[in-house]
């Protein structure tokens, strides 16, 4: 079990390696213009191969703040480029302004420049490790850093900073912990270009699509 799990482990980081090697190889080549067009082209890319359907902000309010997932909705942020799919609204409630609290997160991470993905706590190795962020709200503005403890974020990249793109959701979702067997967490599927991302992919330009849940801690 342990050489599997540690076999597991060595899978992981050669994923987090090649796609490293790939995009800074194209990075020596391409101007920044060209790596935002090649990331852009990413994304239009898998937002025609999974038939995803995007709704605008407005269509989004309209909707109660929902998307539909029958028709695969997502809604664009144009101010971010973040694109956002709510699977489950969650138990519980949305955080108030002034509150800080512990979010617990389980997640997958797929480079959408090579097609796979990268990383996720969503694994036997990283089974009983769930990245602990702490979030505060002031006014409409999240703030947020992950538990360098307790993170498998911090640990592939080095950072306690959480990515922008994550805190896109925490409007518009509830944070709670399941009491009764219809209790659900919240679940979102994110788009996040480089700029809201983590930060290997805001260096080397790449989006990445995330499936995350979000769980209030104690």
């Amino acid at each position: 079990m342990k050489i599997g799990m540690y076999m597991n482990k060595l899978s992981y980081l050669f994923l987090l390696l090649a796609g490293w090697l790939f995009v800074t190889s194209c990075n020596k080549t391409e101007t920044y213009a060209e790596q935002k067009q090649r990331e852009r082209n990413a994304i239009n890319a898998f937002i025609v191969k999974q038939g995803i359907n995007v709704i605008s902000e407005s269509d989004f309010e309209n909707q109660n703040y929902t998307t539909d997932l029958s028709k695969n909705q997502y809604v664009l942020f144009e101010k971010s480029g973040v694109y956002m799919q709510i699977v489950e609204e969650g138990c519980g409630e949305k955080m108030a302004s002034g509150e800080s609290t512990t979010v617990l997160c389980r997640f997958s991470e797929t480079n959408l420049l090579t097609d796979s993905m990268q990383l996720t706590n969503n694994n036997l190795y990283w089974n009983a490790v769930v990245d602990k962020m702490y979030v505060t709200k002031n006014g409409i503005t999240y703030t947020a850093s992950f538990d360098s403890s307790s993170s498998v974020m911090y640990k592939a990249y080095g950072s306690t900073s959480v990515p922008a793109g994550w805190l896109v959701p925490l409007t518009y979702i509830n944070l709670g912990r399941p009491s009764t067997e219809e209790d659900k967490i919240a679940e979102v599927h994110l788009i996040v270009p480089h700029s809201q991302g983590q930060t290997n992919a805001t260096s080397s330009v790449y989006p990445c699509y995330y499936e995350i849940t979000y769980k209030r801690g104690r």
